[in-house]
């Protein structure tokens, strides 16, 4: 039998970092195929930055009914369930009155109230990340696959021996060496949000739906692990939003969590690994 090695494959795409990694090299062509077919139609249908895509086409409907695809459908469900679960904190809408509760989903069909915008990026990428890994780990017949997509993780099929090897930071695009820990999951996913690195005039970029502005928050990281990448990532979302709130929140929630506060503090949550002797 010819043995088989780890491989990766990355590039940029949907205005961030895309990865790939199988657990058999000989793979990591069609495993890469698949993720940029995921990406291309994710983006074609939720990209808020695209005036052709199927959401910018859906707002300009003027609140009318309009027939959509499975994808657009996936990720306005999964942006509708993260800002139920959380309340409102994750909000596809931004805190836009009517809201994300007047937003319809119907069999096939959307509707948007008029003058409503929705911003799927967070949810959609968290979402493609799943599909991907979904689509590689059967396309591969169950080899391990791992999808980066920002940072945002997604996992599938047999993991390696030691598990994913995952090294979390303020910015996802920094080495080994960064300020951060080093951790593995065998199966699951991980999601990080920070308020560090994407900034701009009026400060980060995770809104608060409550103020409409950048989150008032403690913590410039917040890591949370869970079943799909899409839970991770409105986990870790609405700790930011939650605030001094969000330890106690993630435990009755069942999460293991890693949030880090503005001066370097490590505060874990519900089982999360302790940091190794010389990490940070």
């Amino acid at each position: 039998m010819t043995a088989t090695a780890m491989a990766t494959a990355s590039w940029q795409a949907i205005g961030t970092t895309a990865l790939v990694r199988v657990t058999d090299d000989r793979h990591v062509g069609l495993a890469e195929r698949i993720l940029r077919t995921e990406l291309a139609s994710i983006d074609r249908a939720a990209s808020s930055f695209r005036s052709d895509s199927e959401v910018s086409r859906l707002q300009r409907a003027n609140g009318q009914r309009a027939i959509v695809s499975d994808e657009l459908r996936q990720a306005v469900l999964a942006a509708l369930t993260a800002a139920s679960l959380t309340d409102g904190l994750v909000d596809p809408t931004l805190g836009a009155n009517p809201g994300w509760r007047e937003v319809e989903v119907r069999g096939r069909t959307v509707r948007v109230p008029a003058g409503v915008m929705l911003d799927l990026g967070a949810t959609g990428k968290a979402l493609a990340a799943d599909r991907a890994a979904a689509a590689i780990a059967s396309a591969i017949d169950g080899a391990g696959v791992l999808i980066s997509l920002g940072g945002d993780i997604a996992t599938a099929g047999e993991p390696p021996e030691d598990g994913w090897l995952i090294h979390i930071t303020d910015d996802h695009r920094s080495g080994q060496t960064a300020f951060g820990q080093t951790v593995a999951i065998r199966r699951g996913a991980l999601a990080t949000s920070g308020t560090t690195v994407r900034r701009g005039p009026q400060g980060h970029h995770i809104i608060d739906p409550r103020t409409g502005r950048s989150a008032e928050t403690p913590w410039r990281t917040v890591s949370v692990t869970a079943a799909t990448c899409v839970d991770a990532n409105t986990a870790s979302t609405a700790s930011i939003v939650l605030g001094a709130r969000a330890p106690e929140w993630l435990a009755q929630q069942g999460l293991a969590a890693r949030l880090v506060d503005t001066q370097g503090s490590v505060t874990t949550v519900g089982g999360w690994p302790p940091e190794a002797q010389g990490e940070r």
